[in-house]
């Protein structure tokens, strides 16, 4: 697989995404469906409505149970499945994020070890220059002093 054609096909994956987010359109608070468990009227009106609903008075608000529609229910399965599908792709996203922080930091770690390898490459050169006038200053004393 060449370069180009890497980052071209990459480009049609990104141009596909954006048509289907925009089809699908960004989720707002208003289509969260929120079943309320709480059956305790806050109002006389409500308590009659609420009597009236259940058939009897004696009846308690815990025993009551909640029906849901079918179009509910396929409501609800439809989220839970859109809502796994976004974390799927939000832990796809972290993955490769932290892939591309771990080859970052790879980079810079050889960048910095080169930059070290040459440090001390230099440092090795200048000692042995020294080294090399200190034998050269020590055998032209031998010789002045010997002759």
């Amino acid at each position: 697989m060449s370069y180009d054609n890497k980052y071209t096909r990459m480009g049609s994956y990104r141009k596909w995404f954006k048509t289907i987010r925009r089809k699908l359109g960004r989720s707002s608070n208003r289509d969260i469906i929120v079943v309320y468990t709480n059956t305790s009227p806050s109002t006389h009106e409500e308590s009659a409505r609420y009597q009236d609903l259940n058939g009897s008075a004696s009846s308690s608000p815990s025993s009551t149970k909640k029906f849901l529609s079918h179009e509910d229910i396929a409501a609800i399965k439809l989220q839970a499945f859109f809502r796994g599908h976004l974390a799927r792709q939000a832990f796809r996203a972290l993955r490769s994020l932290v892939k591309l922080q771990a080859l970052v930091r790879g980079v810079c770690v050889r960048k910095q070890a080169r930059m070290a390898l040459h440090c001390m490459h230099a440092l090795v050169r200048l000692q042995v220059k020294v080294r090399a006038r200190q034998l050269l200053s020590e055998s032209s004393n031998g010789r002045s002093v010997a002759a």
